[in-house]
């Protein structure tokens, strides 16, 4: 791909236009189109239990937007990144969602949740090191094919300094503002 500005402002007005078949998502990342299918039934459980668990446990109320579309800072040559994480949150207090543009600024979100797809080395690098530059504070990756569950903490530049990784079944430590302990027991 070319990185002059006339090319990344020509994909990305193409981008933002594009219309994929139902139930599928298109998201530009680091200058690539990435269309994925329709989520499985796995997949879709274990948003479920986090989500649930979020709601019933966190220290503040949050909100949660599957599949917002976030606006993010662009590696170096490429396009703004254009990013669909299958799980957002953001304090309840800011409101982030009202009214928010189908492609919202990633400002005032706290945590991002990925479970992998059928591409998962997107959901390990690439959406990692978007996040990571749009200053994300927490990204939540369950690794399905892995069967394990990882927290990026610390965003610096193009990745997250700190790293937690846990086994199916074993809890993971949440930090502030949610500070309790995920359970994954029921992700298997």
């Amino acid at each position: 791909m070319a990185h002059d500005p006339i090319t990344r402002k020509l994909l990305l007005d193409w981008f933002v236009d594009l219309d994929t078949p139902e139930g599928f998502r298109a998201e530009l990342i680091e200058g690539e189109l990435v269309v994925t299918p329709p989520r499985d039934g796995h997949h879709e459980h274990c948003i479920s239990r986090i989500v649930s668990q979020m709601y019933r446990r966190s220290r503040i109320d949050m909100q949660f937007s599957a599949n917002k579309g976030l606006k993010l800072r662009g590696a170096d040559g490429y396009p703004q990144d254009h990013v669909i994480p299958d799980g957002t949150f953001v304090p309840q207090e800011l409101r982030l969602f009202r009214g928010a543009d189908p492609w919202m600024p990633c400002e005032g979100v706290t945590m991002v949740l990925e479970v992998t797809s059928p591409k998962p080395q997107t959901d390990r690098e690439a959406k990692r090191r978007c996040y990571a530059r749009g200053g994300i504070p927490l990204y939540l990756l369950v690794d399905r094919e892995a069967s394990s569950i990882t927290l990026f903490s610390g965003p610096e530049s193009d990745d997250y300094r700190q790293l937690c990784t846990r086994p199916y079944g074993k809890p993971i430590p949440l930090p502030e503002p949610f500070a309790f302990e995920l359970e994954t027991t029921d992700f298997l």
